[in-house]
Parts: C-alpha cells; structure tokens; sequence
C-alpha cells in the first residue's frame, strides 16, 4: 500500500509493529512449546509482552526508516530459541515453528482487512486499518524470504537437498546483512517487496 509519512502514519505503525511482532514471537515459542520443546517457553517468550521480544534498533529504529524510504517495513526482533533435539518431526517440526510467525501476520491482515471494511466510512479508522494491513504484509513477505536466518530459510532448509542446506548454513551468520545489502544496494530487490506488498494488501482490501 501507498501511504503519506506524517505523525499520524508513524504513530499508527509504530503500535502495529509492536502488535505484529509481538503476537509474531509469541507464535514461534507457542508452536515450539506444541511441537515438544519448551526452551522457549521458560524463557518467557510465550507472551504479549512486547518487552519480551523488541529490540530498540532492529524491531523498532529499522523498521521505521525502512518505511519512510521504501514505503515497507524490515524488521528483526529477538530470536526465539528452540532446541532442534526436542522438537517432533525434525526439520519439518522446525519449519512449522518458523512458518507460525509470518502467517499468524498474514492472518492478522486479513483480519485487519475485514474490519477496515466495517469501518470504510469512518476515515481515520480505515486508513489506520490499511496501515496495519500493509505492515502485517510486509513482515510477512519480508520473513518468507529464504535468506538465513529469515523463517523462509528454515522453511526451505526442510525440504531442501544437503548441497542447498550446506550452502544455508554457511550463510547463517552473514544471512541478514546480506538481505539488507540486496534492499540498499538491488533496487529491484526492494521493488519485489514493495509490489508484493502492494498485490497483497490490495487483494486482502479488495480495493
């Protein structure tokens, strides 16, 4: 979705990404708590606590700037543990627990979607409610990305063969800056984001 920036908008995105990322978090730890493993459980992080799962800069100044300049979040909150040995279903158990955290934000949408619609007539609310439509959106998109350690990649790791998961796991710990290498620097990169974004917010809104 295309939005002006004003205190308004910022406002209105700030909150939703504290929600998103928040419920986010809380999905990856609830589902590795049903899928056997409770590390993340007894570390608090099956909460709505947003103090349980915001970095300052990752979850809350990225994202922020990432919106002003590309008109969509990127963002990273802290990760959830989980003991692979514990969890059911091996590398199928650890997709699960990965795909929990960006379709619990696709779902959001929609059901962020379905209540702008109740509130078409009511302009604030509407455009409050696309907002927190495109964000939930773009969390997504952005996490499906098969890049470690995005969830996408964990998702991929599953059903990959072992000449694709090596070369994942050398990729683990430069993962995330090279997403945000490919954003900065592949205008193209971005634009995919964006016009999925767009597509998906607007099907969602049935604009």
């Amino acid at each position: 979705m295309e939005f002006s920036i004003d205190p308004f908008t910022l406002v209105v995105a700030f909150v939703t990404i504290i929600i998103a990322i928040s419920i986010h978090e809380m999905m990856h730890a609830y589902a590795a708590l049903k899928l056997g493993d409770t590390t993340a459980h007894e570390e608090g992080r099956i909460s709505l606590n947003p103090l349980s799962h915001v970095d300052p800069i990752m979850t809350i100044a990225l994202p922020i700037i990432t919106l002003i300049l590309f008109q969509a979040p990127i963002l990273a909150a802290k990760p959830v543990p989980f003991n692979p040995d514990r969890v059911k279903y091996d590398e199928f158990g650890a997709a699960l627990i990965a795909a929990a955290g960006p379709f619990t934000n696709l779902v959001l949408a929609t059901i962020g979607a379905l209540i702008a619609h109740a509130f078409s007539g009511n302009i604030d609310v509407y455009n409050a409610l696309t907002i927190f439509v495109s964000i939930n959106v773009g969390i997504f998109i952005f996490n499906m990305v098969p890049i470690p350690p995005l969830d996408g990649s964990r998702i991929l790791y599953a059903f990959a063969p072992d000449s694709v998961r090596n070369v994942m796991a050398q990729l683990e710990q430069f993962g995330i800056f090279i997403v945000f290498a490919l954003v900065l620097v592949v205008p193209a990169f971005g634009q995919v984001i964006f016009d999925l974004n767009r597509s998906i917010s607007l099907f969602l809104l049935g604009l």
